[in-house]
């Protein structure tokens, strides 16, 4: 099974989830819901955590700083952010994976602050991790709002080099 939503639907419908159980399940009738509310939940907790690690910093100067210093490995833009101002913080740039299926108040709640629009992730496991759980979001949560995207489309191997 993938982090896709037409494979968990399906895999609701056949049961699949009983047969791997080997017993009687119920499954929720909201688990797409569930699963797009858990993922999402994990990318806020991956950024968090790459900012107690020293990992992460935020704000529109010390961003374009690290990517003109080559040592964002991801950027995590806003989604409520406006697109100009990604364009800005990236030209120039090379190809950085860039996330942007979390809104600037829930950037804010993980640094502290009031609002925050643009945050970067050295290189390393938790960057890698991020654009993993970034495509997984992105499998489930077609036609959300909040879809995100990572660039280049290979960017869980890049995150961490």
């Amino acid at each position: 099974m993938s982090a896709r939503r037409d494979v968990i639907e399906q895999a609701s419908k056949r049961g699949v989830f009983a047969r791997s159980a080997r017993m009687q399940v119920k499954v929720p009738e909201d688990l797409l819901s569930q699963v797009e509310v858990g993922l999402h939940r994990r990318m806020v907790e991956v950024v968090g955590l790459a900012r107690r690690a020293g990992q992460a910093i935020s704000g529109f100067v010390k961003v374009r700083e690290w990517v003109m210093q080559r040592r964002a490995a991801v950027i995590v833009h806003a989604s409520d952010g406006s697109r100009e101002e990604l364009d800005r913080l990236i030209s120039g740039g090379r190809d950085i994976p860039v996330v942007d299926a979390l809104s600037s108040e829930e950037l804010a709640k993980v640094f502290g602050r009031e609002r925050v629009v643009n945050v970067a992730l050295a290189a390393g496991g938790l960057a890698t991790r991020l654009c993993c759980e970034n495509r997984r979001f992105a499998g489930v949560a077609v036609g959300d709002p909040r879809v995100c995207r990572t660039f280049p489309a290979d960017g869980c191997e890049q995150a961490g080099q």
